[in-house]
């Protein structure tokens, strides 16, 4: 299809009165969207009248919004709601304001796992850096439904800290 000049006067028009590529490959016949394009920048046509589009944002109203925050808040757990069963937290009574930090296990030479020793029953929390020769896992009998042991499950999964819970306070 050659572009005539009735088409590309044509071209122009539509394309002044903002209507888009693919409404005028419509209009005009015989030509895609990415013809239309195409002949747009070739003949350099960039200013184009305003769209009926909606340019503005909506807002959003604020009653909803403040209401679905309250139900989240009220409704919200603390910390890993899956292991509170397993390791005694009914989420219901307030962690303690210090949590100490939890040692490191030694794992004697003989007990370490390393990725080709591990099995399905065994811990696979990693211990030290995987660049050094020592790195290897834990390897003791894991709690069932996780991939740890109950010590390393006690250090992956702990209760929300009392910091954080200042923080979401003094945002709502």
């Amino acid at each position: 299809m050659a572009w005539t000049d009735e088409r590309v006067e044509l071209l122009k028009k539509l394309w002044s009165e903002g209507l888009s590529a693919s409404q005028i490959a419509n209009r005009l016949g015989g030509v895609s969207r990415n013809a239309v394009i195409g002949k747009v920048h070739r003949l350099g046509l960039s200013g184009r009248a305003t769209t009926s589009r909606i340019k503005s944002v909506r807002s959003r109203k604020r009653a909803a919004s403040v209401g679905m925050k309250s139900n989240r808040l009220k409704y919200a757990s603390h910390g890993n709601a899956a292991l509170k069963q397993q390791f005694g937290s009914s989420g219901l009574e307030k962690p303690a304001p210090h949590v100490s930090p939890i040692e490191e296990l030694v794992i004697p030479l003989d007990e370490r796992a390393s990725i080709m020793s591990l099995t399905a029953d065994m811990c696979r929390w990693p211990i030290g850096d995987p660049t050094e020769k020592d790195f290897h896992f834990c390897g003791r009998d894991k709690v069932a439904g996780i991939p740890y042991c109950e010590h390393h499950a006690r250090v992956a999964f702990q209760p929300l800290q009392s910091r954080r819970k200042s923080k979401a306070a003094a945002k709502s």
